[in-house]
């Protein structure tokens, strides 16, 4: 069940920031590509999926990620909603 909400969340964030879900799970740095992962980490976080699950997920697409850099988005997103007005509408939404 948390897959399917995982795989949904991946294609609303894909949409939301204009990136491909492959570029979602691409070792990049990129900030437009950074901010989209660190948006699908958070609404995963707020829909009750635990951050192992996100690992796993995250690791099923090809992209290893460890524990601290999912809870770093999430406070960089939680944050980043506090202060940006647009950006919390886009994300809450």
């Amino acid at each position: 069940m948390k897959s399917k909400v995982f795989n949904e969340l991946v294609d609303e964030v894909s949409e939301l920031f204009d990136v491909s879900r492959n570029e979602i799970f691409k070792k990049t740095k990129k900030r437009r590509v950074v901010s989209a992962r660190y948006a699908l980490y958070y609404m995963c976080h707020k829909s009750k999926m635990p951050i192992v699950y996100i690992q796993e997920f995250m690791k099923d697409n090809r992209y290893s990620i460890d524990h601290p850099t999912i809870i770093y988005g999430i406070k960089s997103v939680a944050n980043k909603i506090k202060t940006d007005p647009d950006y919390k509408k886009y994300v809450k939404r």
